[in-house]
């Protein structure tokens, strides 16, 4: 997924072929003293599209003098440059990037499912080796299903009979759902920053679906009771909401769409899984108005391997 996305089989642009939109036509040349940004291409549309957006949002959230819309539009403020600057410098940056939010992310799932330290010390090391492995040798990550049957080796040497189960499992999951997933920022290349876009976009848009069709029993319906507000009407939200923002973002094709609708909200629930066995509302009180990580970064953990593998 290193390429341009029209330039992959299977995937559509029809805004551009109806407007005349071209996306390699943007560029943007930064210098400040000795540090050089030079981005062109679909990078500068969507740090344009990305601002355009916050600029937007910033209107009613002023207006609306809600301090709690105000943290989060801070917040959100804060976090697209955050994420969008090491992607767009290149994979090293990535990695440092993904290795950053797979630490907090191991931490905060270390709390929730009271992880022994053993455990949580052989997850926070995953959390460092699996996105430089995707940078600087992508094939050793074949390794992974051996990892995570190796989880069980902390448990086994000191002989834990009654929890020797749970912290095996619980510990192979987190190596997986975290580390190993996050490690794809840096195996999709370009498209990472159009992926986290995607996921947000869609993420606001199955909200809005599911508060929009809540009047129609159908649409009511949880998707499983682990969550009663992930409804179908969310659901139906997430899909007309991703689509158009691939067409959008010019990047539509079938199996983004299932990356983006179907991991996003599926993301959301394997979380609130997590959070249910924990009996906590959210993962932590890291990002003020959100709160922990893993409540920004749930539908990313499924986005990213599905767009790997289908797109």
């Amino acid at each position: 997924m290193s390429v341009e996305p029209t330039q992959r089989p299977g995937v559509l642009d029809p805004l551009a072929a109806w407007t005349g939109l071209d996306r390699t036509a943007y560029a943007l040349d930064l210098r400040l003293g000795s540090w050089h940004l030079d981005l062109d291409g679909r990078a500068v549309f969507l740090l344009a599209l990305t601002a355009a957006i916050l600029a937007v949002a910033a209107v009613p959230v002023l207006a609306s003098r809600r301090p709690e819309l105000r943290r989060r539009w801070t917040t959100w403020a804060l976090i697209l440059p955050v994420i969008g600057i090491p992607m767009w410098l290149g994979p090293g940056p990535t990695a440092l990037l993904a290795v950053l939010l797979a630490l907090q992310a191991v931490r905060e799932f270390a709390a929730m499912t009271r992880l022994p330290r053993p455990e949580t010390a052989l997850l926070l090391v995953l959390a460092v080796a699996y996105p430089l492995a995707a940078w600087l040798d992508p094939g050793l990550l074949a390794l992974v299903p051996l990892v995570a049957l190796l989880c069980a080796v902390p448990a086994v040497l000191v002989g834990d009979a009654d929890r020797g189960v749970e912290r095996a499992t619980g510990a192979a999951f987190g190596s997986i759902w975290l580390c190993w997933s996050l490690a794809h920022l840096v195996l999709v290349g370009s498209d990472a920053f159009l992926l986290c876009f995607a996921a947000a976009a869609t993420d606001v848009a199955a909200w809005c679906g599911g508060q929009g069709l809540k009047r129609f029993a159908w649409a009511r319906r949880p998707l499983s009771p682990l969550s009663p507000h992930k409804t179908v009407g969310g659901l139906v939200g997430a899909a007309v909401g991703g689509t158009i923002v691939l067409l959008v973002l010019g990047a539509f094709s079938a199996g983004l769409v299932v990356a983006v609708v179907l991991g996003g909200v599926g993301g959301d629930l394997v979380e609130s899984m997590v959070k249910r066995r924990a009996g906590v509302k959210d993962a932590g009180t890291w990002l003020p108005g959100f709160g922990g990580l893993l409540d920004r970064v749930d539908s990313l953990l499924l986005v990213l391997p599905l767009a790997w593998v289908l797109a």
